[in-house]
């Protein structure tokens, strides 16, 4: 429904109180003669009563209508000087001013209180000019108490509400960036430690997959305990693989300093668990890994050694999962402009129906996710080899401190490192 015009509205509780208390004062002060003119007592007039009663109308408007309650007291003040002053209409008139400077428009509580300034100064001039008596400059204080001074302390109230409700409004857009800002932190939080758990468990699980098919569909008592072996090597591994990543979620003073994060010296053992487990599914995969760095290059920033390693694990992951017999060959280079490229060439298994152990599908994502918070480039698909088509995983990773420095807290945590999953059956 729509709003009833403010004139129409019922006048608030307050404002029927100080227009009743105002207009039985002002009957009392008639009662005993207390009007001001040229006798003080004096007799009372009905005529003082009306300005009186105008007056307390105006007070019923203060609030709901305040441009209409002053038009109406400005007439009615004038009328009471006229027909004998009486102090309660002179104090509601007052009132009535302040009011509209408080919860008038914005135009109004701007404008007033400068027309006060005004009318201040001239009924100080003119009286002096007219009658040259230093009696006349009390024409200007009585003028001033009563326009200039209700009319600029509702400036100074209208400024401390309007700074109140713009610093809470401040407070608010404040608490609600906060929130968006904690949302997004737990977001990004939960993203790292997805990738991180997925690079650190989705190794081991694969090659206890592959293993236990293996064991499952052999009947060598040999070849079933050498497949068991393995599966319990990989099972413990990723159990300290899952305490690592637990610590890094405690209270560095719970349980001592979280393990350290893997480094690129590391690979070797990464290949090695590969070739078993290629072995036992039958990959018939030669992994090779070929580190091609200055022996004297400078140490690599934590973040970047971090993605590279979480790039090759799940690049063999994938290869042993999906990639056809022949060569996985594991490059490391050191490019002539300064970053760390890493490839992972493995044979294109176009002739496999089903990977040998299921994925995620979230390897190839993980892996983009991790260069691009180094502002780095990956390229993978399908390319041409010299011994045939093969699956090339090809990452780019610049070694500026800036960088490195920005994507502290993402690599910090070996800990919290994102990895989408198995790349794309191949």
């Amino acid at each position: 429904m729509p709003s009833r015009p403010r004139l129409l509205q019922r006048p608030h509780r307050d404002d029927v109180l100080i227009a009743l208390a105002g207009l039985a004062g002002g009957v009392i002060m008639w009662s005993l003669g207390l009007i001001g003119g040229d006798e003080f007592p004096r007799e009372p007039t009905a005529l003082t009563l009306i300005p009186l009663v105008v007056m307390a109308g105006a007070e019923l408007l203060r609030r709901t209508a305040p441009a209409v309650a002053l038009c109406v007291a400005v007439p009615a003040l004038a009328a009471d000087q006229l027909a004998g002053s009486l102090i309660a209409t002179i104090v509601m008139f007052t009132d009535v001013l302040y009011a509209a400077v408080v919860y008038g428009t914005p135009a109004m509580g701007r404008k007033i209180p400068l027309a006060t300034v005004y009318l201040t100064v001239v009924a100080t001039l003119v009286p002096i000019a007219v009658y040259r008596t230093p009696a006349s400059l009390l024409i200007g204080v009585v003028v001033g108490l009563v326009v200039l001074t209700p009319a600029w302390t509702g400036w100074a109230i209208r400024e401390h509400r309007d700074t109140a409700a713009a610093e809470r409004l401040r407070a608010e857009q404040t608490a609600l960036l906060a929130e968006l800002d904690r949302r997004e932190a737990v977001t990004a939080e939960r993203a790292r430690m997805a990738r991180e758990l997925h690079d650190m468990v989705a190794n081991h699980l694969s090659a206890i997959a592959i293993h236990s098919t293996a064991a499952l569909s052999l009947k060598d008592a040999a070849a079933t305990d050498q497949a068991l072996g393995v599966i319990r090597e990989n099972s413990v591994r990723g159990l300290a693989e899952m305490r690592r990543l637990i610590g890094l979620l405690r209270d560095a003073g719970d349980e001592g300093a979280p393990a350290p994060a893997p480094t690129l010296d590391a690979l070797d053992s990464l290949l090695d668990q590969a070739r078993a487990t290629a072995v036992a599914g039958s990959g018939g995969q030669e992994f090779v890994l070929r580190d091609e760095r200055p022996g004297d290059a400078a140490p690599l920033p934590a973040p970047v050694e971090l993605a590279a390693y979480r790039i090759v694990q799940e690049s063999l992951t994938n290869a042993v999962k999906h990639a056809g017999p022949g060569r996985v060959d594991v490059r490391l280079a050191r490019l002539p402009d300064g970053p760390l490229e890493v490839c992972v060439t493995s044979p294109y298994g176009e002739d496999r129906a089903a990977p040998r152990a299921p994925g995620s599908g979230s390897g190839l994502i993980g892996m983009r996710e991790r260069v691009s918070l180094l502002e780095g480039a990956l390229d993978a698909g399908p390319a041409d080899g010299p011994a045939g088509r093969v699956w090339r995983v090809r990452a780019t990773l610049p070694l500026a401190a800036e960088t490195a420095r920005n994507t502290t807290t993402t690599g910090n945590a070996g800990n919290t490192a994102h990895s989408p999953s198995d790349q794309e059956p191949q």
